[in-house]
């Protein structure tokens, strides 16, 4: 039982770390309709820059105070997402307005291309650490319960909780605030938006950069927890399950399937891998997400889209 529980803790982790991934999926498409393919690249060339930044500035301060360096180094890189964002709608986005869906899809496959390019030329190619104080050595828990006790990293709950803050950051700005209202009107139909007055290029930068934010905190931790090297942009691969099983249009979705997605994996990997050969770990997800396309396309907390003739 103790094993059981320690396996589905750690699953429980794993799909909160995915969970931030498919938020910047969710984001992008819930506030403009479009699936962007970007956000891997987003992930990592923010992590990219959050190391180098972080090394350059505790280099000029001595190595003297980390936490002020690294404070410093994510004010840094939020500003450059920002700039990101504001490039990647004056030389991409503005010339696509009221274009099919189907063109701005392919725009995000081309900016996945230019921000892999230019993350190489700005910070290298080279492998990189982010230190940011979170624990890394893990915790034994209810050992009067269970034999040994069930393990936990507490680098994983650190990431937990801070996925579940981003979570609840944004549900509140889409659902409570003038500029997160927008963003929705925006995504429902674009002319329709336009023609209350709604600036659709500057909503536009305003949910690139918010999308900015979140890769930020997703390369920060999956960075901080993995290293940082370019094989960091496939993890946006991984959490395509997650998007398709909590649907496009939810942030509490991304959440649930997340942790669904993560706990299956882990699970299956324990109690079925032995009887498959192992290395069902790797597919499981996408499996699901097939099952769920087939019988449910708009995931469990998806809006159902009926079109009217």
């Amino acid at each position: 039982m103790g094993f059981l529980l320690e396996t589905t803790i750690g699953g429980l982790m794993s799909g909160m770390l995915y969970a931030l991934v498919a938020l910047g999926f969710v984001l992008i498409f819930k506030a403009s309709g479009v699936f962007n393919f970007a956000q891997g690249a987003m992930v990592l060339i923010a992590a990219l820059a959050m190391a180098r930044f972080s090394g350059w500035i505790n280099g000029w301060l001595g190595g003297e105070s980390l936490w002020l360096a690294n404070i410093l180094a994510f004010l840094a890189s939020a500003v450059f997402m920002w700039l990101i964002a504001l490039l990647v709608e004056r030389l991409v986005l503005r010339h696509l307005v009221n274009q099919e869906e189907t063109t701005l899809l392919m725009a995000t496959i081309g900016i996945s291309y230019f921000l892999d390019g230019i993350g190489q030329i700005l910070f290298g190619s080279s492998v990189y650490s982010i230190d940011v104080g979170m624990p890394k050595d893990p915790v034994i828990i209810l050992d009067s319960m269970f034999e040994n006790g069930v393990l936990i990293s507490l680098e994983d709950l650190t990431a937990a909780a801070v996925a579940a803050v981003l979570v609840a950051a944004l549900a509140f700005f889409f659902q409570y605030t003038p500029v997160g209202r927008a963003l929705r009107a925006v995504a429902d139909d674009h002319q329709a938006a336009q023609s209350v007055g709604i600036p659709l290029n500057r909503i536009w930068v305003v949910v690139w950069t918010v999308a900015g934010m979140v890769a930020l905190v997703t390369g920060l931790v999956w960075g901080s927890k993995f290293g940082v090297q370019f094989s960091l942009s496939t993890a946006a691969l991984r959490a395509l399950p997650v998007v398709i099983l909590g649907g496009l249009t939810s942030i509490p979705g991304a959440i649930v399937g997340g942790l669904i997605i993560g706990v299956g994996e882990k699970l299956s990997e324990v109690y079925l891998g032995p009887f498959v050969g192992g290395g069902i770990e790797i597919w499981f997800a996408y499996m699901l997400s097939l099952v769920f396309l087939l019988f449910r396309p708009q995931g469990l907390f998806g809006e159902k889209i009926i079109d009217r003739v």
